[in-house]
């Protein structure tokens, strides 16, 4: 069965060009929504397995839409389409829930490979924009750090959920926050894909939050990512 992708995008010649191609890469793209007032009545009754979502759109932004669909449909996965690295609302997007970001600038296969890597539950995030996501966090660490020491403990109660950890899962989400696929933080651990998943699943129910995205952004948050 096709994967059903539901595209959100006010550019019209770029929304019916990337349907094209989805397409024909055996994608199902169920919608191409240009208008972004209408998008979140379409995937409520379209009920798209990915939505593609552009972050910069007039009168509902990308965000707004996000908010939206994870608010009602939060097990729907949300990748930001956008056409620079640099873009500010990386982070509050994947507070929100956003399972990543994609470039506008991707070649066709890297596009239909990120697609792939959403429907199997993986965080699509470049190298580049992973690193500035950490970077980001660390400095909100840093920030928390400084405060009164009546405020410490508050900054630094999100290692609380990780002491329930194993030190396996440990050692798999600090390699999966570093932005190492499945495959790779298997090689490096000596799993095997599967087995990074499983446990990625486990992490996810023991922390409580919904997806990857968000126990990567706790752990980067927390320091995890600077414990090697």
């Amino acid at each position: 069965m096709a994967l059903k992708v539901l595209l959100i995008d006010d550019h019209p010649l770029f929304a019916k060009g990337l349907t094209y191609l989805l397409k024909t890469r055996g994608i199902d793209v169920v919608a191409a929504v240009t208008e972004p007032r209408q998008a979140f009545e379409e995937v409520k009754k379209l009920r798209p397995e990915i939505v593609l979502l552009d972050i910069m759109m007039p009168d509902l932004s990308g965000l707004d839409v996000l908010k939206l669909i994870k608010a009602e449909l939060p097990e729907t996965k949300v990748a930001m389409l956008t056409a620079s690295e640099d873009d500010d609302h990386l982070f509050e997007a994947i507070r929100i829930g956003a399972s990543g970001y994609l470039l506008k600038n991707l070649s066709d296969t890297a596009l239909t490979e990120m697609i792939e890597g959403l429907s199997r539950g993986e965080v699509m995030l470049s190298p580049e924009l992973a690193e500035k996501l950490f970077n980001e966090f660390q400095k909100e660490k840093k920030a928390a750090e400084s405060k009164t020491f009546d405020q410490q403990d508050t900054a630094k109660a999100p290692n609380g959920e990780m002491s329930h950890l194993t030190k396996r899962q440990r050692e798999v989400l600090e390699l999966v926050a570093l932005g190492r696929t499945y495959r790779e933080t298997g090689d490096a651990l000596g799993l095997t894909e599967r087995t990074v998943k499983y446990h990625m699943g486990r992490i996810i129910e023991i922390m409580h939050m919904e997806n990857r995205a968000q126990v990567i952004a706790y752990a980067a948050r927390s320091g995890l990512s600077g414990d090697r």
